[in-house]
């Protein structure tokens, strides 16, 4: 073994912590950044969670279609808390240092709530699919065990998969350096750390991402061309528009946050560049939490409207 060889060895078994760079290369604009995050952070928090209030408040909403909403509400809660208070914490001290167990947490964290956000948007998909396609049998098929069940599956779906990828990245040596060019962590800049050939770990990242990425949005497709070709086969504009507005809300969540996904973990990795993956991560994991409730209750009527019932009982 070289003496270069066992430096990085050496380096390699020592490296304890990782170092966030997120916004260090903007020194001048710490206390700006700080603020903006907090406003986005209230209001990612308050927005969701007058849906999951309202739905769960409101009887005109107790359907599979806002039962599944106020999960996806609270869902989009816990995955901005993984990284946002951490973002905020860097910001606020400056102390960018992050131990290696809490990047390993707070990866597997990540990984496991984008994994619900998937199933959750394709079971989202097919609820909308049964209500449009199959009308009749929409009551009897989506009652509330099979909901439940749904749920529950997209919950703790990806728990096992998504466990043993995190262990399987953090069982790597990391050498040279350990400061992760990225806001939290996330697999991508992990593994420009990482000693030697890390192919099979790619491979792996690719297989796991068409799994839980690439297989519900194809299911997704299929239900919103099924869904498209029954609402432009209905006889009245005012049913085939009525049809569109349940779905346009939910057609441009998966957009947003699939297209943003599968750039990320798709691509190969000699076409990651740290700015890019910058911005997309804060793409689909905070602005599109943040957005979610507006687009759901500013397209939505019933919500409106339940709003507006809830906001009046507080007046009286």
């Amino acid at each position: 073994m070289t003496c270069e060889e066992m430096r990085t060895e050496d380096n390699a078994s020592t490296i304890t912590e990782f170092v966030l760079l997120g916004f260090s290369d903007l020194p001048n604009l710490q206390g700006l950044l700080f603020g903006v995050f907090s406003i986005i952070y209230v209001i990612v928090l308050i927005g969701n969670s007058l849906i999951v209030i309202i739905t769960r408040l409101d009887a005109a909403l107790e359907t599979p279609m806002y039962f599944f909403l106020a999960n996806f509400s609270s869902l989009e809660i816990c995955y901005v808390s993984v990284t946002l208070p951490r973002i905020l914490v860097n910001l606020w001290t400056q102390d960018r240092s992050i131990s290696m167990l809490g990047c390993a947490t707070q990866m597997c964290f990540l990984l496991m709530l984008g994994a619900t956000e998937c199933f959750l948007l394709a079971v989202m998909a097919y609820d909308r699919y049964m209500a449009i396609c199959n009308p009749l049998h929409y009551p009897l098929v989506m009652n509330h065990e099979l909901c439940l069940q749904l749920a529950v599956g997209s919950w703790i779906g990806g728990i096992p998969v998504q466990i043993g990828q995190t262990c399987q990245i953090f069982s790597l040596h990391f050498c040279n350096s350990n400061h992760i060019n990225h806001f939290f962590c996330d697999i991508p800049p992990i593994l420009k750390l990482a000693c030697g050939d890390t192919w099979v770990h790619e491979a792996a990242v690719y297989v796991v991402a068409m799994l839980f990425v690439t297989v519900p949005f194809m299911l997704i497709l299929a239900s919103y061309s099924k869904i498209i070709s029954t609402i432009l086969s209905l006889p009245t504009a005012g049913g085939r528009a009525k049809a569109f507005s349940t779905c346009s809300s939910h057609l441009l969540v998966v957009l947003l946050f699939f297209g943003s996904a599968s750039i990320t973990y798709l691509r190969p990795k000699s076409n990651h560049t740290a700015g890019i993956d910058k911005l997309l991560s804060l793409f689909y994991t905070i602005v599109t939490p943040m957005f979610n409730p507006m687009i759901y209750s500013l397209r939505n009527k019933d919500v409106i409207a339940a709003l507006k019932r809830l906001l009046l009982k507080k007046i009286v």
